[in-house]
């Protein structure tokens, strides 16, 4: 059985060694936070982290089938800036126009209240799926390098992001922020179930903060699955040998498309919590810049390798964490501004490299394509 463990260990070695630095690196945080290992700082934690984790996720999926996202953070805009208009909440619903070329259009009311916000999450989330799935599209039907295709398509969807929300506005049910940004007590007590949180059963996971409950469920749900599936399968196939993967009759096109598409779904997921969190919705291109380049730094470190073919969208996660909680050492010590991209810098290029000592030991050079 222990051989079974250490073959398991090294065939992860990245994500376990991903899972071992976040979590020294989030205990040391806490021990020199002044209120460290409270509730408060695991719910700020928790919000900061949940959009960057997402957008790892979102970057793993073409990352495996040996490509590059590179509008991950574009989608993720876009969709916070749609997330601003159907998202309100207010009882009578939403009223949507269109001013363009000068023209003011009326395009309807969408629903309000409980109803609307559902309809409003699903359609934020069915935006991200279709952009991935447009991504997908142009890489598979198109014949264009992933990085160049969606490089194109980002600016697209950055676009229509600035026509939306030319400047940062809108609105979010008061509710669902506050529902969606704290604890599982604070959510009970603002959907009022389980006695509205002060059920006694519910109180040792009262404190649990609700982006890291969703983070969860998201990779059960969705992740999990995907990666069981024959398009899971295919994905990591065609990422690992592409032709190899052809010659044995696997769907190809059909994985990339699902990859890119599940990207784009991962990435609509941060869009919609980024706009929740903030209350608005905001074309930021620097902020959307940043988060991309972001993703491809914690799907490294999360052990995924940019060849394809290898790693995980758990990994990616904890990279994503590794990240955050460097920023937090920022705030921390008090670093200057000016100086913490050195800082972030060294830290990541140390990580990464601890990453691929493993190189070191190859022999042959065709074990790197393995």
């Amino acid at each position: 059985m222990l051989d079974d463990v250490a073959i398991r260990v090294r065939q992860n070695v990245g994500i376990v060694t991903a899972v071992l630095l976040f979590c020294v690196l989030y205990v040391l945080y806490n021990l020199a936070h002044p209120k460290g290992f409270s509730s408060a700082v695991l719910v700020q934690n928790g919000d900061e982290i949940f959009a960057l984790a997402m957008l790892a996720m979102a970057q793993t999926v073409p990352v495996l089938a040996s490509g590059l996202d590179l509008s991950v953070g574009a989608v993720m805009t876009m969709v916070g800036c749609f997330a601003s208009y159907l998202l309100t909440g207010t009882a009578g619903g939403a009223p949507l126009h269109l001013d363009i070329f000068g023209l003011h259009l009326s395009l309807g009311t969408f629903p309000g209240g409980i109803s609307g916000i559902l309809l409003g999450i699903v359609v934020c989330l069915a935006i991200g799926a279709l952009a991935g799935l447009i991504n997908g599209c142009v890489v598979v039907y198109g014949r264009i390098q992933p990085i160049i295709a969606t490089l194109a398509t980002g600016a697209v969807y950055i676009g229509i992001a600035l026509f939306l929300r030319p400047t940062p506005g809108g609105k979010i049910d008061e509710d669902l922020n506050w529902a969606l940004t704290n604890s599982l007590g604070d959510f009970a007590a603002t959907v009022h179930i389980f006695d509205d949180g002060a059920a006694s059963w519910f109180a040792p996971v009262a404190w649990i903060p609700v982006p890291f409950v969703l983070l969860v469920l998201i990779a059960l749900l969705v992740w999990v699955p995907f990666r069981r599936s024959v398009l899971g399968r295919a994905v990591y196939a065609v990422g690992s040998a592409e032709g190899a993967a052809y010659m044995s009759g696997l769907p190809i096109d059909r994985a990339k498309i699902a990859a890119f598409t599940l990207a784009g779904f991962f990435a609509g997921c941060g869009g919609l919590f980024l706009a929740i969190q903030t209350s608005s919705g905001n074309a930021d291109i620097p902020q959307a810049g940043a988060y991309t380049l972001n993703s491809i730094a914690s799907v490294v470190i999360g052990g995924t390798s940019l060849l394809g073919g290898t790693g995980s969208a758990i990994g990616s996660i904890f990279g994503a964490m590794i990240l955050r909680v460097i920023s937090f050492f920022f705030r921390i010590f008090d670093i200057a501004p000016l100086l913490q991209p050195l800082f972030e810098g060294l830290i990541l290029l140390a990580a990464v490299s601890i990453g691929a000592l493993g190189v070191l030991r190859v022999r042959n050079t065709l074990e790197l394509f393995r």
